[in-house]
């Protein structure tokens, strides 16, 4: 039963003092985001970001260091907008598609590194944009360039901690380390959001609420069942004899997972969104009429939760291929599966086993990208029939929240497996 799981992590030192290890720098980093930058205006602030959902959706992003305009605004965004770059770059440069995919353990620490690199300027850059942003909505008072420099630095700096705290959490603790901050920063906020419901409860919106626990409910059961579905393809291994002992001549079975990406489609489609967004809210203070007409329109383009709606779930669907495709390789897996001494019953080895793998990860790629996008635009839908407008935050936290519960629930699963062997 779960209790005897849980019983068996704590009784197991090396996995307690591991999730005891996060738990501690989970608790880091919602004290960082306590510390506000100088000179914040609480109540503008409130207000600002009542009437805005794109910036509710960056406080989601963020990990909840936003509302408040924390040293660790940016959250891990730097990191995640660097790490898109990088993988887009695999498909224009060779060179690193080899380093990524080919390279080993070493090439991939190579290419992270240079991920981390890239992180730093783009620190900067949404610093400055978005510190300039929040000052001229009067949330911020005018700075000089002293004070701009330094919150842009102090800001940047969170950042880069941030990015620290989750490759700490990756490489020494359970789970990856920058979806767990995300996750913290959204269940931070739960019991502040349940305390305003129960403070506004009104009984005529009894519908609405049930609507809200509907769409969650059916949100958490198409996570659960697009993260634990998987086809299997049948694998035979040829017989080999050494000596006097024979081996091989078993037959098993290689797991194609429904969803490879897991919720990095969704971290990413929520990147690529908000960063025209904030672009387009920033250009419209311009002094130029032609850029700020144009940008005013961009901005008012995601006000509108249709035009969002089709926009994200686009988005998601081409990042789960996209994902899938750099970190699934058919000829890669066709050629282990050879020099292991396996095939494909029916299928030739070789370049054969490569097509055929290819047709079904395509093929069960479209059902998960197809599901993963309709589970992230189901709030938007359920919004439009209970005019409830912070469900669309919800379900996006939903999505992440559950898939990040599901792989750290894996890989604690993971680690008991390796302790009950002798």
């Amino acid at each position: 039963m779960w209790w005897d799981k849980i019983a068996a992590v704590f009784k197991t030192k090396d996995l307690r003092n591991k999730i005891l290890f996060v738990l501690g720098l989970l608790v880091v980093f919602r004290a960082g985001a306590a510390i506000p930058i100088p000179g914040v205006d609480v109540d503008q602030l409130k207000g600002f970001f009542e009437g805005n959902q794109f910036f509710g959706l960056l406080n989601i992003f963020t990990g909840g260091a936003l509302d408040n305009l924390s040293i660790l605004m940016l959250g891990v965004g730097p990191y995640i907008t660097a790490s898109i770059i990088m993988q887009l770059l695999t498909m224009i440069f060779p060179a690193l598609k080899t380093m990524y995919q080919e390279e080993g353990e070493v090439g991939r620490q190579k290419f992270n590194q240079y991920s981390r690199y890239l992180t730093v300027p783009l620190a900067f850059m949404q610093a400055y944009g978005l510190l300039l942003l929040l000052e001229r909505q009067d949330v911020l008072p005018q700075l000089n360039l002293f004070g701009l420099i330094t919150n842009m630095v102090i800001v940047s700096a969170g950042s880069i901690f941030l990015m620290w705290l989750g490759e700490l959490i990756s490489e020494k603790g359970i789970g990856n380390g920058i979806s767990l901050l995300i996750f913290a920063g959204i269940i931070a906020s739960l019991p502040t959001q349940a305390g305003q419901l129960v403070a506004t409860y009104d009984a005529s919106q009894i519908p609405t609420y049930i609507g809200f626990l509907a769409a969650a409910f059916f949100i958490i059961a198409g996570v659960v069942l697009i993260n634990e579905g998987q086809r299997n393809v049948p694998v035979s291994y040829a017989k080999r004899v050494r000596g006097f002992r024979m081996f091989g001549g078993v037959s098993t079975h290689l797991p194609l997972r429904v969803n490879q990406a897991g919720v990095i489609p969704i971290i990413f489609a929520l990147s690529i969104l908000l960063f025209p967004a904030m672009i387009a809210n920033f250009l419209t203070l311009l002094n130029v009429p032609r850029l700020a007409n144009i940008a005013q329109s961009i901005s008012q383009f995601f006000n509108q939760g249709a035009y969002y709606a089709i926009s994200y779930f686009i988005l998601v669907v081409l990042f789960t291929y996209f994902y899938t495709a750099v970190t699934f390789d058919p000829k890669a897996i066709s050629e282990n599966l050879q020099k292991q001494g396996a095939f494909v019953p029916g299928i030739r080895p070789g370049q054969q086993t490569a097509e055929f793998m290819g047709r079904i990860i395509n093929r069960i790629t479209l059902v998960g990208a197809l599901a993963l996008g309709i589970i992230a635009i189901l709030p938007f839908i359920t919004q439009g029939f209970t005019g409830l407008a912070t469900l669309a935050i919800g379900g996006t936290s939903l999505l992440i929240v559950v898939s990040v519960v599901l792989e750290t629930i894996k890989q604690i699963e993971a680690q008991l497996s390796l302790r009950e062997y002798e």
